[in-house]
């Protein structure tokens, strides 16, 4: 009995002493894994007192692991550079003052700013977890330098904004030729053909009765007249000569009146006249947002009914473009060949407003113009 109780205790020491040198193998690991990790490492206490770091930490921060351990947080994270969420269900982990919406999130959640040992901030983003040891919460911070990545970010934000302002130049530019070339195109070409054609009217009043020249007359003036309805047709096109003469509610309602002529589609326009009186700016690139969205419904939708609605509200005019059509896939609105709803969103943005387009029982297009001052009396 007393060699089997030995051999019991033997056994049990063994395991005991095997299970101790795993778990300090473990130890040892974790710790490995942490001094070597690249991402920088901070652990502290609920009074934000850092306990431990890694020399990425120290790296990141411009100066030793020694002397991060046992400063306070806020010397490297100061509480004044956090920017926090206006999310009022955030938490705070510990006493930090770090928001968060997920303990263990990346740092997505939150932002901070570090502050480095010669004085100079820089953005930080990272995960955060915690876990309770002897009786005490420990908090794990896993921070990244996102210097470059900001750096990169601002770059093409500022290349955005250069190609919008951009896009909005050449929209405007591309306007004023269409303007230019409209004119030129009714009061010269177009008065050169009404001019010649009260000349053969002139010459057929006059001229014998052969029934060879009244033939040629008469195919002379169908000619002409053909002409000039074209070259209305295109300077229509070019510049509606309503949208000049009358306005923007009555250019609506010329786009209206052809949309339903052409291709037979009910279309109803919701709008007060003395509400669209607006710059040419504005008149223009709404009077191009209808013409835009009404030909992508021709094209696309199969719809049978259309309604354009224009409204002011809060110093904005919302407009409202709703068809009862097959409606619009969410693939196909971002596409890069969807050059239509680019340009309407192009224009929108230009002038500093919002777009929506959702697909609701046909396709609703959703537009929230900020109006000048002199023009929201």
């Amino acid at each position: 009995m007393l060699l089997s109780a030995a051999a019991a205790t033997a056994r049990l020491s063994w395991r005991l002493g095997w299970q101790c040198a795993r778990g300090t193998a473990v130890t040892k690991r974790s710790r490995g894994i942490i001094q070597h990790a690249s991402d920088a490492i901070i652990s502290t206490d609920g009074q934000q007192r850092i306990l431990q770091v890694n020399p990425a930490a120290a790296t990141m921060f411009g100066t030793s692991a020694l002397a991060m351990q046992g400063a306070p947080l806020a010397q490297f994270i100061p509480r004044d550079q956090r920017q926090h969420l206006s999310n009022g269900s955030a938490q705070y982990f510990g006493n930090t003052g770090i928001r968060m919406r997920m303990k263990g999130r990346r740092t997505s959640d939150y932002a901070v700013t570090g502050l480095k040992a010669s004085g100079q901030h820089f953005p930080l983003e990272g995960t955060i977890s915690s876990l309770a040891e002897n009786g005490n919460r420990i908090y794990t911070i896993i921070l990244r330098d996102i210097t470059e990545r900001k750096q990169v970010q601002e770059q093409l934000e500022q290349s955005y904004s250069q190609l919008r302002e951009l896009s909005a130049a050449l929209q405007t530019i591309r306007e004023e030729e269409r303007k230019h070339i409209a004119r030129e195109l009714h009061d010269d070409l177009g008065q050169l053909l009404a001019t010649l054609r009260g000349d053969l009217a002139l010459l057929q009043r006059h001229s014998g009765h052969s029934a060879a020249a009244r033939k040629l007359q008469k195919g002379m003036d169908e000619l002409l007249m053909s002409a000039i309805t074209s070259l209305r047709r295109i300077a229509g096109n070019l510049r509606p000569r309503a949208l000049d003469e009358g306005g923007l509610y009555f250019a609506l309602e010329s786009l209206r009146h052809e949309f339903e002529a052409r291709h037979n589609i009910a279309c109803s326009l919701d709008a007060n006249e003395e509400e669209l009186t607006l710059g040419d700016a504005y008149s223009t690139a709404i009077f191009r947002i209808a013409q835009e969205a009404l030909t992508n419904i021709t094209r696309h939708a199969e719809a049978r009914k259309v309604v354009l609605s224009l409204y002011r509200a809060d110093g904005a005019l919302h407009i409202t473009i709703h068809d009862d059509g097959r409606g619009i896939a969410e693939k196909d609105m971002d596409k890069a060949s969807s050059f239509g709803l680019i340009g309407m969103r192009e224009r929108v943005w230009a002038l500093h407003g919002d777009i929506a387009i959702i697909s609701d029982g046909g396709t609703r297009i959703m537009i929230r113009l900020p109006l000048p001052p002199e023009e929201t009396t």
